[in-house]
């Protein structure tokens, strides 16, 4: 009987010990994560190279992100006719303290961003003007208006890992903002 005992307490072990040094199977390969980040404010600065026009910002703030309340900020867009601005946008997670600079996160993987810009009525083109070294990011860009016009202009943040060939259509979609924009 107690080698019966002896028996039966080491099989138990054994298929312990076996199971907790089980390989995974080759054959799947672990899933890479795309841990994304809360991004809840998006700023972008426009300052006039010639000194002409006052510097003007345009501010979205959703601290609690998507799903909760209400965005507390939603700017409009506006900017002067027939003039030209350099633009600087920032991506920050003021949910916690101190805010994060997810800026600072899409330049480090800037080989995996794109910022993409969908313009509808609105008498502006924006040309992007910073570059990971292949192809443009967007985080800084030329902006040339026309006439007096009133529009919209859709920003977004596009996740492109392994993909990225400057082409808008591809990838995961971080933020998208489409703003009201006003040349006036």
């Amino acid at each position: 009987m107690k080698k019966f005992k002896f028996l039966v307490v080491f099989a138990m072990g054994a298929s312990v010990f076996l199971s907790a040094c089980k390989k995974d199977d080759p054959e799947t390969p672990p899933t890479p994560t795309n841990e994304e980040e809360l991004i809840t404010t998006f700023k972008i600065t426009f300052t006039d190279p010639n000194g002409v026009n006052p510097t003007y910002e345009a501010v979205f703030r959703d601290i609690d992100g998507t799903g909760g309340n209400q965005p507390t900020v939603f700017d409009t867009i506006r900017l002067k006719p027939n003039s030209t601005y350099n633009a600087s946008i920032q991506f920050l997670n003021e949910s916690v303290n101190p805010t994060d600079t997810i800026t600072n996160e899409i330049l480090e993987e800037a080989g995996d961003h794109l910022v993409c810009f969908n313009i509808s009525g609105a008498n502006v083109s924006v040309q992007r003007t910073d570059s990971d070294g292949v192809f443009e990011i967007g985080l800084l860009s030329n902006w040339i208006t026309g006439n007096a016009s009133n529009g919209n202009v859709t920003i977004s943040l596009k996740h492109q890992p392994g993909i990225k060939n400057g082409n808008c259509d591809l990838g995961d979609t971080d933020i998208e903002l489409n703003f009201v924009t006003k040349i006036e």
